[in-house]
């Protein structure tokens, strides 16, 4: 219910039954360091706010990247871990964290986290990929803020001052919008892989099949696999997303030959109106059985692209990092999260690093800015 509320686009990503996948699939969990806690916040008996937080023995799967202050911590002979951490689990998804039926509610969650965490004995805790509602609700509550780079892409053409802006008719309407050289070499990499005898077809919510959901895994598991990691993410995990969730997956096999040699998996948000399209695509997970030149491109931006368009999808969010995204017309969108922590002379250590590096991401972001792949008039 406080999820409806929060009046957000809303992917999957923090509803109950994608945390109780993770859960009950064993992909987070005490023994892979995930002790999941749900904190309450109630207000003359009735339910005012809620968020879910994990106590941590580790860094991994948060791509907010913190293992220097952990570094720094054991260096001085203090522990770091366990610590708190409000997120989605190995998803890099900005969206709601705090659920809550108010800003004020919003802000006293924060507060009665970090009380928690003092209770608790924890070093610290973490708010990662928050929503605007959310970044406010820290900022008010004290917490220090940290910002980071991801790229997105927006389905409208660029407009001038006092133009109206509206959406891209189809795929070849988005790259006449690009500079030439962009546009050219979209062109060729998207050649490459129907030269190499590549074809794309794509399934959502119940219609991906059970085979589908198989291979979509063994792509998945050979993309950890090839870095020499084992995966984040069970089989079981993505078997209870397509029975609990299937309406939020969006699933795209590239075919040779008749056979299939790699995927990628999109998710989507809800629509803002019944039986509309979604208002958000996400780009999370891809794999290949073969290298084909460009395959990943393809796979993971020109499909999800032009379907997006062909539906009428506003967003497309790339995921984590990759400048490269800016050449497929992914612009730097600034993510944020937040923090405390307990020890005063690290936070005061941690507050002033996180003020050299706000101000190197403010000059980065305004150099890509200036890196426009759009067409100039």
């Amino acid at each position: 219910m406080l999820l409806d509320q929060s009046g957000q686009s809303l992917g999957p990503f923090m509803r109950h039954e994608y945390l109780s996948a993770l859960h009950d699939s064993a992909s987070a969990t005490p023994l892979t360091g995930w002790k999941l806690q749900l904190l309450t916040l109630w207000q003359n008996d009735e339910l005012a706010g809620a968020c879910a937080v994990y106590v941590k023995s580790h860094s991994y799967g948060e791509y907010v990247f913190d293992w220097a202050w952990a570094n720094a911590y054991q260096q001085h002979g203090l522990s770091y871990y366990p610590k708190a951490l409000v997120a989605s689990p190995f998803t890099p998804v900005p969206g709601p964290r705090l659920l809550a039926v108010d800003p004020a509610a919003r802000t006293a969650l924060v507060r009665a986290l970090v009380q928690w965490c003092q209770e608790q004995g924890l070093s610290s805790l973490h708010l990662l990929f928050l929503s605007d509602a959310d970044l406010l609700a820290c900022t008010e509550a004290g917490l220090m803020l940290r910002q980071t780079v991801q790229f997105h892409w927006h389905n409208k053409r660029p407009a001038s001052a006092g133009e109206t802006v509206s959406a891209f008719s189809d795929f070849d309407d988005f790259l006449a919008h690009l500079s030439q050289d962009k546009r050219k070499k979209i062109r060729q990499e998207r050649r490459k892989v129907t030269e190499a005898g590549v074809t794309f077809r794509w399934s959502r919510g119940m219609a991906i099949s059970q085979d589908d959901w198989d291979f979509f895994y063994r792509c998945y598991e050979r993309t950890y696999l090839e870095h020499g990691n084992a995966p984040y993410l069970s089989r079981d995990f993505f078997a209870r997303l397509a029975a609990l969730l299937p309406e939020h997956w969006l699933l795209f096999i590239a075919e040779r030959n008749g056979l299939p040699i790699a995927s990628s998996l999109i998710g989507l948000s809800h629509s803002a109106v019944p039986d509309g399209p979604p208002l958000v695509a996400y780009g999370r997970y891809w794999g290949a059985l073969e290298r084909v030149d460009c395959l990943h491109f393809e796979a993971c931006y020109y499909q999800p692209l032009a379907w997006c368009i062909d539906h009428g999808v506003a967003r497309f969010e790339g995921g984590a990092q990759g400048e490269h995204k800016m050449a497929r017309a992914l612009m730097p969108t600034p993510t944020h999260s937040a923090h405390w922590l307990a020890h005063p002379a690290f936070a005061d250590a941690v507050e002033r690093f996180l003020e050299r590096e706000a101000d190197g991401v403010s000059k980065y972001l305004e150099h890509l800015e200036n890196r426009t792949p759009f067409r100039q008039a």
